[in-house]
């Protein structure tokens, strides 16, 4: 099936309006910088950057633009509250979205323009609708007039009354009707001078809409391929967008509108305004980048993503995060287990597994992987539909668990080199699919781990460059748990059934397990020797 895409303008999934090996060109409205960036943002980034993933996968040359809007109401008022100028509140949240989306893996942007350096591309646009009639100036404001755009509304699919009466819409008596939005808005006595900017209508800064439209025209030309963004952007800005950029230029803005749901904690959307946000920062100390992936991308982008509810545990205290996010954490670390357990089989680290590639034919794996590959796109052929995709990979995971199990591969003693070579063929098909989610599979950082040198396969290793002394002395301490424990359960093995020390020495060892996994450290007991990992 070629690729079929839901765009939010007919109302219906359409093939892609591209071929592969032709650009493509996608826009994606992204924050404006004045808080720190919550999970809720991340959405639309995950969700997007694995739409180009796969997209480049089949073959389409992407060119991907975020904006940045750095000039703007919330802007002014929190620099204000926080006694610092717009910039620099500007720059210090800027450098936090970003940070938070190299946390979740989100590589694929290619350009993250920022309104403030557009400013002539804005006042050029502006002064293009004035000249045809669409917009009129109204004393040193300029709004874009919807009665003279026939078929405003299209996008919502309802008529512009429908809309204001729908919608928060600025009042002002300078416009000629309710739904007119601003292109321009003169400065205001008391604004810091770093906001107004230079325009024939005097001094003041660009409406939130005109900034996307400037700059998506400026980076990928008049008709954009992909246009994104979350679903209550849809009006009024996505709406505005669309009419403004239209009646400037003279043709189709966009050849597919895509919409995510919305992330929603509790019954409401996750929003500063309603004051029910999780950071990013906050989240990650409890949940690693790529989990928080897994969580956004098991839902399909189209459809509200649950987080949940707060609970407590036994003592009454608030539990880290809400209930959905543990829940997928729990589940993401089956795909962690057996990142760790391809290391162990294969003898190196998921990272190193050479994914086959897009439309191979010298795959030389069983067929009955390629059929799982080949689900895994069908469901991101329908409409990127992640959710399924993510279905099929936990399919694949847990047959090759089971193969893993049956032909003893974590027994050097008894792994068959036959089965150990299914199981890369498998592994290979997993990297791929890893891939083309974004997610890394990185072991989360453990204390100790498999390493040649102790007897009996019990082992510590440090984790990248020089450990600290304190660091040193930690493993330390751990590695002779370890192999007390070990020595303790090789002694209950040798003893006699009947030897009434043989249960004590086995309690001991389970003491050991217990009062480890207190302090967040879980042991394993496999073919090979002790193995040990923090969470």
């Amino acid at each position: 099936m070629p690729l079929q895409v839901y765009s939010t303008l007919s109302r219906k999934k359409e093939p892609f309006p591209r071929k592969p090996g032709e650009p493509v060109g996608m826009y994606v409205c992204g924050p404006t910088v004045y808080k720190p960036a919550h999970i809720g943002h991340m959405v639309g980034p995950v969700i997007f950057d694995t739409v180009k993933r796969y997209l480049a996968y089949l073959g389409y040359k992407v060119t991907w633009v975020v904006n940045i809007t750095d000039v703007d109401d919330k802007l002014i008022a929190r620099a204000g509250e926080l006694k610092t100028t717009v910039p620099e509140l500007a720059e210090r949240m800027t450098a936090d979205y970003l940070d938070c989306l190299k946390k979740l893996n989100v590589t694929g942007v290619d350009h993250f323009p920022k309104a403030t350096a557009h400013i002539p591309q804005m006042v050029e646009m502006i002064g293009k609708l004035v000249e045809t009639g669409f917009a009129y100036p109204a004393g040193g404001d300029v709004y874009f007039d919807v009665a003279k755009d026939p078929d405003y509304g299209k996008l919502c699919n309802r008529d512009p009354e429908q809309l204001e009466a729908g919608s928060r819409i600025e009042v002002s008596d300078r416009k000629h009707n309710p739904g007119d939005f601003a292109l321009w808005k003169g400065a205001k006595p008391g604004e810091p001078a770093e906001v107004q900017f230079d325009s024939p209508w005097g001094k003041g800064r660009p409406g939130w809409h005109i900034e996307c439209s400037a700059m998506a025209k400026a980076i990928l030309g008049d008709t954009l391929d992909i246009h994104g963004g979350g679903l209550d952007l849809t009006f009024p800005h996505h709406e505005n967008e669309l009419a403004q950029s239209e009646s400037a230029n003279g043709v189709p803005f966009a050849r597919v509108w895509m919409h995510n749901g919305l992330l929603k904690l509790g019954k409401d959307k996750m929003a500063g305004s309603v004051g029910n946000v999780v950071n990013v920062a906050d989240a990650l100390p409890h949940m690693t980048g790529d989990a928080i992936r897994f969580f956004i991308l098991q839902t399909h982008y189209r459809s509200p993503i649950e987080m949940g509810n707060w609970s407590e545990d036994k003592t009454g205290r608030r539990l880290p995060l809400p209930d959905n996010m543990l829940a997928a954490k729990t589940a993401f670390g089956t795909f962690e287990e057996f990142a760790r357990r391809v290391g162990r089989v294969l003898g190196t680290p998921f990272a190193g597994v050479k994914p086959p590639g897009a439309g191979s034919a010298a795959r030389t794996m069983a067929m009955r992987y390629v059929k799982f590959q080949q689900r895994f796109n069908e469901h991101l052929d329908d409409d990127f539909n992640t959710g399924g995709a993510v279905g099929v990979l936990f399919e694949l995971v847990t047959a090759l668990n089971k193969l893993a199990d049956a032909g003893k591969l974590e027994d050097p003693d008894k792994a068959q080199p036959e089965v150990r070579a299914e199981f890369a063929d498998g592994a290979a098909v997993v990297r791929e699919m890893c891939d083309l989610l974004g997610l890394k599979l990185e072991p989360p950082k453990t204390i100790f781990a498999d390493a040649a040198g102790s007897a009996g396969g019990r082992s510590v290793a440090g984790g990248a460059g020089q450990p600290l002394d304190s660091q040193a002395i930690i493993s330390g301490l751990m590695q002779l748990l370890i192999d007390l424990r070990g020595n303790l359960r090789d002694q209950a093995k040798g003893a006699a059934k009947d030897n009434p020390l043989k249960k004590g020495l086995f309690d001991q060892t389970d003491l050991i397990r217990k009062r480890l996994a207190v302090l967040g450290v879980t042991l394993e007991d496999r073919p090979g020797g002790t193995t040990g990992r923090a969470g």
